[in-house]
């Protein structure tokens, strides 16, 4: 892959003869298109493939949360990138013959700010999730205008919700509204905490599931 500065043509995108430009992390690139080949892949390799196709589907719909507080970008590492190392490494288990989610241990953010405390979920009125916690914002690094992130994911049609600012830590509760057509659907939960200024995160916490009214 090369990169080059406007160049005779200028930046492009797509295809152009024995080449491929694109744009990576601000910059204009070029690189060759890749040779066909016959080789079947091994086992190992169609098992990497799987696993990547899930992370790659559940992180899109995310990926605004993921990209703000999954860890720290390094060097060429993205938050997404570390989210998705993670996560294939971490969170998937494989049941023969497939590969499928240990819901508990996936993380939706990862930092150092004080961890939600106490978290709950049930059923609200309507078609919500009722969220309670503990305000624990005069503990450690905590502050009480710190805002709860929150993501839903629904496992059947492989869909997500989520808010990143559903209410302050010193709140103690919330209510998540979804869409009339969730109703009887159940959603996987994760929360955490970041500052209000976004620099900081806490680790998420899974939070369990709940079936929705």
């Amino acid at each position: 892959m090369g990169t080059y500065n406007k160049g005779i043509l200028g930046a492009f995108s797509g295809k152009v003869g024995p080449v491929v430009g694109a744009s990576w992390r601000g910059k204009d690139v070029m690189r060759s298109l890749p040779k066909k080949t016959n080789r079947i892949p091994t086992t190992s390799q169609l098992e990497q493939r799987n696993k990547f196709a899930m992370a790659t589907s559940f992180l899109t719909p995310i990926n605004s949360v993921v990209k703000m507080y999954f860890g720290t970008n390094s060097g060429i590492k993205t938050r997404r990138n570390l989210a998705m190392s993670y996560l294939i490494k971490e969170a998937l288990v494989f049941n023969d013959p497939n590969w499928e989610w240990n819901y508990s241990k996936i993380l939706i953010a990862r930092g150092e700010l004080q961890a939600l405390e106490d978290g709950t979920i049930s059923a609200g009125a309507g078609q919500s999730i009722q969220m309670n916690w503990t305000n624990n914002s005069t503990e450690g690094n905590a502050s009480p205008t710190d805002k709860m992130v929150v993501v839903v994911y629904e496992e059947t049609s492989n869909s997500s919700w989520y808010s990143l600012n559903l209410a302050p830590r010193s709140a103690g509760s919330a209510v998540l509204d979804l869409p009339s057509y969730t109703a009887g659907l159940t959603m996987h939960v994760w929360a955490t905490f970041v500052t209000a200024d976004d620099v900081m995160a806490g680790t998420s916490q899974y939070l369990g599931t709940v079936v929705i009214s």
